[in-house]
């Protein structure tokens, strides 16, 4: 796989702003090993998604590595994006956290639960609510941005957590109690690359195919040599090596021919999950997730398929 682009001598270099969400890894880890030339993709490390989203509504980068979830509510409030990367699909690394002594969800009545103010959170905490038969109205919610969570636990100021990797295994290192996860909620929780619409085309199209290009041989060695990377990424993610690999197995990672089968065709088979996560917004008041949507969707960027072969 070329990690450059037949038209990379005519392309502006792209900015990304990104947090340390596990599955955003394999991008960093791509930059570590120099498989991005800095001349093309930079970086930028955000606190949180919402820095991530801030930076993008600013102008400071072209690219956001959010949730799809909040690619949804960027369309909804007029920020014109497409998904160009589907990063992967959570299956447990999103997690609601609760001390020793809460057993059931039903437990988290009276209780107080911190969480980002983020549509993914109020996912979570809707889905997990609705299972215990509760309302927001029976929890004190302490919201709380995804930077201070382990603070918040360590000074006794919520009961529960509503967290992801790698702050999740590192919480439940500190005491913490895993009781609902996005196993519960499968294909809902799905991790994606938004380009703003004004960098589509030829400008960066060098430059985003590069990145592409080095995001999948991450993850493919990821995939082929575990030991290796859990190594390389302890550091990044602030867990020993041994746990690295422990909190990606709550991850399905996305390889190209993943990306082309959710993104590619006539009708990606991302649209349903899009729609049904829309619904789920809706419900909870943003009527206008369902906007968009026809021109979310962007498969031109990732390696032809004849290289996959």
């Amino acid at each position: 796989m070329s990690l450059g682009g037949c038209d990379g001598w005519m392309s502006q270099p792209i900015s990304v702003a990104a947090h340390d969400w596990i599955g955003y890894q394999p991008m960093f880890m791509a930059q570590d090993r120099g498989w991005l030339d800095a001349a093309q993709v930079k970086l930028v490390p955000t606190q949180h998604s919402q820095a991530s989203i801030d930076a993008l509504r600013r102008g400071q980068v072209q690219a956001a590595a959010l949730t799809l979830d909040e690619a949804l509510s960027l369309v909804a409030s007029q920020l014109p994006v497409s998904i160009v990367l589907v990063f992967d699909v959570s299956m447990g690394a999103d997690v609601l956290l609760v001390r020793p002594g809460i057993r059931t969800l039903a437990d988290l009545k009276g209780q107080r639960v911190g969480l980002e103010t983020s549509s993914l959170a109020q996912i979570m905490l809707t889905e997990a609510l609705q299972r215990a038969q509760l309302t927001s109205q029976d929890i004190t919610q302490v919201m709380t941005p995804y930077d201070q969570h382990e603070a918040v636990w360590q000074q006794r100021q919520v009961d529960a957590l509503i967290t992801f990797e790698p702050a999740a295994t590192r919480l439940q290192a500190q005491g913490m109690q895993r009781l609902f996860d996005s196993q519960h909620i499968p294909n809902t929780i799905v991790d994606v690359l938004v380009l703003h619409q004004s960098a589509l085309g030829y400008a960066y199209a060098g430059a985003v195919r590069h990145l592409l290009a080095g995001h999948f041989r991450a993850v493919d060695t990821i995939r082929h040599n575990p030991q290796d990377a859990a190594y390389r990424l302890a550091g990044r993610l602030g867990l020993p090596a041994a746990a690295v690999m422990t909190a990606f197995k709550g991850l399905e990672m996305a390889d190209a021919s993943k990306n082309f089968y959710l993104l590619g065709g006539q009708t990606p088979q991302l649209r349903p999950v899009a729609e049904r996560v829309a619904q789920i917004l809706k419900l909870s008041g943003d009527r206008d997730a369902l906007t968009g949507l026809d021109q979310l969707f962007n498969a031109s960027y990732l390696p032809t398929k004849e290289l996959l072969r």
